[in-house]
């Protein structure tokens, strides 16, 4: 028999002004990030800016591998969902189903500031892993790349940073377009997340 959910009044309306800034169009992809713990962190950084579920390519690692990032990103994804995927068309093909435009961060000529970009637009942003970036046959599948401006000798950051530098230029932009401050669910979805995450 399923018990009674007993929660405190300051909690449910925690949980529903949490629930009315989820940002439903607004993701992050990575693409072979090696190094478990940089999962977790931007895991943590989409669940503050109101992400939640993000997507993950194992393409170059074996079932251990992918297992063991897994394991890294449970303790993360009690409220951010997370896709795992070795296929990298899979992947995309989903992705497109839910979000609009799809833009890599890379660094080349065609490159657009993230400063230059709508961020509060439905988009979903890819990074790749912490040696090698995002795989050409990624940047193929999408609409454009984005560049952090760096004004150092090192032109590169670690990808937990970029992609927290990133979401928190997609927040500023999207509080100035208000999108905080209405749902973008219907009141229907908003119940059926808090449900999802009162069992939580």
């Amino acid at each position: 028999m399923e018990l009674p959910i007993i929660m405190t009044e300051e909690r449910k309306e925690r949980f529903r002004k949490i629930i009315r800034q989820r940002q439903t169009d607004l993701t992050v992809i990575l693409e072979n990030v090696h190094d478990p713990h940089n999962i977790g962190a931007v895991m943590r950084t989409c669940d503050s800016v109101g992400i939640g579920e993000i997507f993950v390519i194992y393409t170059e690692l074996d079932e251990e591998n992918l297992n063991r990032g897994k394991k890294s990103a449970s303790s993360a994804k009690k409220w951010v969902d997370i896709h795992f995927y070795q296929d990298r068309d899979a992947c995309f093909k989903d992705v497109r189903r839910k979000y609009k435009r799809i833009f890599a961060t890379h660094l080349g000529h065609d490159s657009t500031s993230i400063y230059d970009m709508n961020l509060s637009e439905s988009v979903a942003l890819l990074f790749g892993n912490e040696h090698d970036g995002v795989t050409e046959e990624a940047l193929a599948l999408c609409d454009g790349n984005f560049a952090i401006p760096q004004m150092g000798m090192i032109k590169s950051l670690n990808i937990s940073v970029a992609c927290a530098v990133t979401l928190y230029e997609a927040l500023r932009q999207r509080i100035q377009a208000g999108k905080y401050y209405t749902s973008i669910l219907s009141e229907a979805e908003q119940e059926a997340m808090f449900e999802d995450y009162a069992r939580r």
